[in-house]
């Protein structure tokens, strides 16, 4: 079980390991390392854990969301809603400990994923072509971003990407579906008879945060890219949809606001996952929906500034009106 460190620690304590291909040919025997969309390998550090050292989970077990009694009631949850299947909630306690979900909902394959380091929290519809994919956690980062792998090819993922960028899948993308990140009692109050994801049969010490006040950290873990431009802190939230991204801070003070064709709204009630050593007593940072001019959900993230300028480093920044 992985011991509780504050961000500090965490980050003082790393030792990272620059991505050499010839050598984890030796831990990836099934990865084709000749296809890439890797320029640098420098880019990719160790983590520390090994390849399955984060261990994802698969076909998890489900409860009525008024039958748990354990989630306090600001504790972040995913929420996944899909056509003809009840709404489930995979909780963030969960999924800081393990990165990865792989579900079927309403018969789509589907993988829940939470990148801690990121604060990006994005679910995928696991079929490429007619080959559905399993995903796990391969123990390397890049830009301090969860590095996914398929158990069918072996190939890498960027999580924040949805994009193969090692082995067969390189330059393939994942359908990316709406869900969005919540508060368990506002997932409850809509959902009464929802289903949320029962305790894995780990030994993990669930709602409890692993990266104690890292969101208040002042660089990111096992990060040397550029920090973001005006100002924003390298730690600060922002929604980001497609390759745009609003700080969170201009949406809390603003609630609600329609602009490039999507209508983002923010309210309370949803802890950061991040901060004090309980998830769910951490401070509210809010809950965001994005909609579209139908009022339907639109796909998006709320991920960590310096990742945003990390992975879209030409994206547009959604700063105040002028």
């Amino acid at each position: 079980m992985i011991k509780a460190l504050s961000a500090t620690a965490l980050i003082a304590l790393a030792a990272p390991v620059s991505a050499n291909p010839d050598f984890w040919k030796y831990e990836w025997p099934n990865t084709d390392f000749s296809k890439t969309s890797i320029s640098n390998w420098v880019e990719i550090l160790s983590g520390g854990p090994p390849r399955d050292g984060i261990p994802a989970l698969s076909d998890p077990q489900f409860i009525r969301a008024v039958d748990d009694t354990d989630i306090l009631p600001t504790e972040p949850v995913m929420t996944v809603q899909i056509k003809g299947a009840e709404p489930r909630a995979y909780p963030i306690r969960y999924l800081i400990w393990h990165e990865i979900v792989n579900d079927t909902v309403g018969g789509i394959p589907i993988a829940v994923t939470y990148c801690p380091l990121c604060n990006s929290a994005i679910t995928f519809d696991r079929r490429i072509g007619g080959r559905t994919l399993t995903f796990g956690v391969t123990g390397k980062l890049r830009n301090s971003g969860l590095v996914m792998y398929d158990r069918e090819t072996e190939s890498w993922w960027q999580q924040a990407l949805g994009t193969g960028i090692v082995g067969e899948m390189t330059g393939v993308e994942l359908e990316v579906l709406p869900t969005w990140m919540e508060g368990w009692a506002q997932f409850k109050a809509r959902n009464p008879d929802g289903l949320v994801m029962a305790e894995p049969a780990y030994g993990r010490s669930y709602g409890s945060n692993p990266y104690r006040q890292y969101d208040s950290a002042q660089r990111p873990f096992l990060y040397n890219g550029e920090m973001p431009p005006h100002g924003i802190s390298p730690l600060a939230r922002v929604v980001r949809v497609g390759d745009r991204a609003w700080p969170l801070e201009r949406l809390a003070r603003v609630g609600t606001l329609t602009e490039a064709g999507v209508e983002i709204s923010w309210q309370s009630g949803q802890a950061s996952a991040l901060d004090t050593s309980t998830i769910g007593r951490g401070r509210d940072v809010g809950t965001i929906r994005v909609r579209d001019a139908q009022g339907q959900d639109v796909p998006h993230d709320l991920l960590f500034a310096f990742a945003f300028h990390a992975f879209w480093p030409d994206g547009e920044w959604m700063l105040d009106a002028r």
